[in-house]
């Protein structure tokens, strides 16, 4: 493909990076991700691979726009509310650069639908956008099933985690986190609350590992856990083991078909200390 001026223009500061220059921005171009989630986390990762240039872009949500979002998914605006989180998005992703396809997908996503949609692309890789823990579970499967890489995160009063799950290079979500919990053991980002910029840390690193992926890069997360700590400002990056019991990516599967949980809605942190212990 060749670039227009306006494009070696506005990519410019990608292409004199000699890790990404001419050939990395191609990739980028040519790349599809799929996001999961049009919120908190959702938006400023969005926001971030439509500035890149990343060719096609999925966004999948079923919710539409509520004031209480505003503190923190950016993405979205007064003018806005009422309107279904999908089309706010792309909306704002297509006005910010029109290279890219934005593809939405305005459903909730559940074991039904969700090896289609990410088929429908062909997307090249999965970012867990989403607030609860049935669904975290269920992109993780449907990925592992799939072998679609996928970086999970998640954000709740001050702290966020992320992790990335590259198929046969380290543990999935689910050999750290073997089942969602119990529902209601874990309080929600609306009961708990949740620092609005929280959402802007930990998903544009989320759209960082998804850049680096279709660049080609090496030092992802796969084999790690990254958890922040907005009070103390301290990053602390744990390594973790695949588990060779793992239900579903292990070397005796127990999980082959995807489950659809109760819908416990919940953020990450009900497992927080099993990885990052005091």
């Amino acid at each position: 493909m060749a670039f227009t001026d306006a494009q070696l223009e506005r990519y410019s500061r990608h292409i004199i990076l000699k890790e990404v220059g001419v050939k990395g921005q191609k990739k980028l171009m040519e790349g599809r991700v799929l996001i999961i989630g049009a919120g908190g986390l959702g938006a400023p990762a969005a926001m971030y691979l439509a500035a890149a240039g990343v060719g096609t872009i999925g966004i999948a949500d079923a919710d539409v726009v509520d004031l209480s979002n505003l503190q923190r998914q950016i993405i979205h605006a007064t003018r806005d509310i009422g309107k279904p989180k999908v089309q706010s998005a792309k909306e704002t992703m297509e006005a910010l650069n029109s290279d890219v396809e934005v593809v939405s997908y305005h459903e909730w996503i559940n074991s039904t639908n969700i090896m289609d949609i990410i088929k429908d692309k062909n997307y090249d890789f999965i970012i867990d956008g989403t607030d609860n823990f049935p669904i975290k579970f269920l992109i993780n499967d449907a990925c592992v099933m799939l072998g679609k890489p996928f970086v999970h995160a998640g954000i709740i009063r001050f702290r966020g985690q992320l992790l990335t799950y590259i198929p046969g290079k380290g543990p999935c979500y689910r050999c750290i986190f073997q089942n969602p919990p119990p529902q209601d053991a874990v309080p929600t980002c609306r009961q708990a609350g949740v620092l609005g910029v929280m959402g802007g840390v930990i998903g544009t690193l989320q759209a960082t590992e998804a850049m680096k992926y279709l660049l080609g890069m090496e030092g992802l997360l796969n084999g790690f856990i990254l958890n922040y700590d907005a009070l103390t400002m301290e990053f602390r990056k744990v390594k973790l083991a695949a588990n060779p019991d793992c239900q579903v990516c292990g070397t005796a599967p127990r999980i082959t078909t995807l489950i659809d949980y109760e819908q416990a809605v919940c953020d990450l942190h009900a497992y927080h200390n099993a990885v990052n212990p005091n």
